[in-house]
């Protein structure tokens, strides 16, 4: 049993790469990911499971699409959360800042499909163990 804790400002501090998520704790196949956020991430869905966000620092706007296309945006900021449901076309995007997920174990950050080319900024992982 490890029972150092993670110091969630040491771990951000630790990394610069933006959309580029850093693993800090997995509990019931579950990972906890921290990572910078700045730019447009990409549309895209996870089928299979909710997102859960949590801004840490900064802004985070979540753009999602509804089953007519629809496009809504919901704005985020220091000490919000929230959860884009399975199934939930959205794109995330920052003017700067950091956030903390869960996810299941193995989950891509860029959903089970995407639209169009994933931009160079934004890392196509299932999450990297800290350093």
């Amino acid at each position: 049993m490890d029972i150092t804790p993670v110091n969630l400002t040491e771990a951000l501090a630790s990394f610069d790469d933006v959309y580029s998520p850093r693993i800090v704790a997995t509990m019931n196949d579950y990972d906890v990911r921290v990572a910078h956020t700045l730019g447009e991430h990409v549309w895209h869905v996870h089928e299979d499971t909710d997102e859960f966000f949590l801004v840490l620092d900064g802004e985070f706007d979540v753009a999602l699409r509804d089953a007519g296309g629809k496009e809504h945006t919901v704005a985020l900021r220091k000490g919000d959360t929230y959860v884009v449901p399975k199934g939930t076309e959205h794109k995330p995007s920052s003017r700067g800042g950091s956030i903390l997920m869960f996810e299941p174990s193995g989950t891509s950050s860029t959903g089970d499909r995407h639209e169009g080319e994933v931009p160079g900024h934004v890392d196509t992982t299932t999450g990297h163990r800290l350093a």
